[in-house]
């Protein structure tokens, strides 16, 4: 399907006064230099804000560390790609020949990119209150879906049930080694998730070493 900056536009419901920011943002690296990481970058640091912002508003009574908890569960690959694929994206990414050959067009990596490299382009293009607004609408369900049992629950559940959001087979936890004695052991966990390099923690326990390695594969999915 050839790019078609009037389709594009209909599809995110956002109509650009400088379109070439747009066609930027969905521009793949694999094109070339006028590709959309700059505007990635720009699009997630302005999506971190609105959606800190809200959850400020929405949770007033709530610490830093759970409105972290909160905000990464939202601001992250897998969400961003749910949204992209609400707004059906996956036909107006501009790649290169090896990507769309290797069907980077439906890699949650890219699609993912593209949404926030479009927000990026948004902001420049129409400023911070219309910005706001499109992410408030596109975000929508997975705003309301925030609740303080999302943050509190521990990092074990946490990490089942997000994989379990995306599609993905729950994580697998081994024992590989035990060391000292009976009243005082350390127990060495990794947990395998599909996708993540094999991450590992040591405690003196296997619930908590199991529970650690749960909380360091959350922070690199979240891109933490």
């Amino acid at each position: 399907m050839n790019f078609d900056i009037k389709r594009l536009q209909k599809k995110i419901n956002a109509k650009f006064v400088d379109t070439s920011l747009l066609e930027q943002a969905v521009t793949h690296r694999s094109i070339g230099q006028n590709n959309n990481e700059r505007l990635e970058f720009l699009g997630d640091s302005i999506l971190g804000f609105i959606v800190a912002d809200e959850i400020f508003t929405h949770f007033p009574n709530i610490d830093e560390g759970i409105m972290s908890r909160l905000r990464a569960h939202l601001v992250n690959r897998d969400s961003l790609a749910v949204v992209a694929k609400k707004l059906d994206l996956s036909d107006e990414l501009i790649l290169g020949q090896g990507e769309m050959k290797s069907g980077g067009k439906h890699r949650s990596s890219i699609l993912s990119d593209a949404v926030e490299a479009i927000i990026g382009a948004m902001y420049k293009d129409k400023g911070l209150v219309e910005t706001r607004a499109w992410v408030l609408s596109v975000f929508d369900e997975q705003l309301k879906s925030l609740t303080l049992d999302t943050a509190t629950k521990d990092p074990k559940t946490q990490l089942q049930e997000y994989l379990q959001s995306c599609g993905k087979p729950v994580p697998k936890y081994t024992v590989v080694s035990t060391k000292g004695l009976a009243h005082n052991q350390l127990f060495k966990v990794e947990c395998y998730v599909e996708g993540v390099e094999v991450i590992s923690s040591t405690a003196s326990s296997r619930k908590k070493a199991e529970q650690k390695t749960a909380e360091k594969v959350l922070k690199v999915l979240n891109h933490e």
